[in-house]
């Protein structure tokens, strides 16, 4: 099963490393990892995606806190949250398939941020889902290249599920975060 860890750290030089070497001192891989400033001075969150059971995450979690720059790991996989990830995508455009991908860009609210004869870069934000539906759509017309940032995730504190919401209630415009 795949987990989100939200992990504050003082941000000193080395802790990623640190951090990274713990896991693959276990033979974890990190499936997704984002680092940037928190919400305090010299504090960073790091969010990451590791596919592993409770147990196995938990004593990676010990492990974590055993280090000294670590302050804070919440497993966040199962507490409502808002999810984004970043996805940039060339695609090669042809005259024949243009108005196709630009239908399928303003079905997924992506952006056009470069465009040529040949090719064209889309911004798509959203939850991960978003991320390999819209990819999977454009595999057809030929993706040239791929950038993808890790998930970045907080709490909500609403504490509404609008992944269960969506299951339940199926895709609502209203539920969209």
């Amino acid at each position: 099963m795949k987990h989100t860890l939200s992990v504050l750290v003082e941000d000193e030089a080395g802790v990623l490393s640190r951090i990274a070497g713990l896991f693959a001192r276990r033979g974890f891989n990190i499936e997704s990892l984002a680092v940037g400033p928190a919400e305090y001075e010299n504090i960073a969150r790091i969010t990451m995606v590791i596919v592993g059971d409770n147990r196995t995450i938990e004593q990676l979690t010990k492990q974590l806190y055993k280090l000294i720059n670590v302050l804070k790991v919440q497993d966040v996989t199962n507490i409502p949250c808002v999810e984004r990830e970043l996805l940039l995508i060339k695609i090669s455009v042809s005259q024949e398939y243009r108005s196709a991908i630009l239908e399928i860009a303003h079905i997924f609210r992506a952006r056009i941020v470069d465009m040529s004869t040949d090719n064209l870069i889309l911004e798509v934000t959203g939850d991960p889902g978003k991320m390999v539906a819209i990819e999977q759509l454009l595999q057809e017309y030929g993706i040239v290249e791929i950038a993808r940032t890790g998930k970045i995730t907080l709490t909500r504190s609403s504490n509404v599920n609008t992944e269960f919401l969506r299951k339940v209630i199926g895709t609502k415009s209203f539920l969209y975060n």
